[in-house]
């Protein structure tokens, strides 16, 4: 006997009110779909999730499996200039075809009010690109700049 194992996919957004490409993405069938399976109830699972991590490991973790299971690829950067608070981070979610405009907003602002919720994590933010002078950036040479 042979099971069928159905996918839950994201409710297709308003005609105009968004950008995500879900009609393009349908169509081409070497995409990945990944994406589509975020659902308005998983994502707020998801935003709750984000919200309550409490450690910079969880937190790449979390980055880890949400590009492992969705495909979504989330960037936080510190700021070229001084970063006096969690605004100076650059928190942005790669543009993904099916990733809905608002899932694309509501992501970095989860990010932003856990890191306003947990200094320590945006300090270790800051720490592991290199701004408190350690050293410890896998991107630099040993050569210097």
């Amino acid at each position: 006997m042979q099971q069928t194992v159905e996918i839950v996919m994201r409710a297709q957004c308003p005609p105009g009110a968004c950008v995500c490409e879900r009609e393009r993405l349908l169509a081409d069938p070497a995409a990945d779909v990944r994406i589509l399976q975020l659902t308005r109830d998983e994502e707020k699972k998801l935003l709750a999730r984000i919200e309550a991590i409490a450690s910079y490991d969880e937190l790449r973790k979390m980055v880890q499996r949400m590009h492992q299971l969705l495909g979504m690829a989330l960037h936080i950067t510190p700021s070229t200039n001084e970063v006096r608070s969690v605004r100076g981070f650059s928190i942005e979610l790669e543009a993904l075809p099916g990733l809905c405009r608002k899932t694309r907003q509501s992501i970095p602002a989860a990010v932003r009010r856990c890191l306003d919720q947990h200094p320590e994590i945006a300090f270790a933010i800051l720490d592991a690109h290199d701004l408190f002078g350690m050293g410890r950036f896998e991107g630099r040479s040993a050569g210097g700049a």
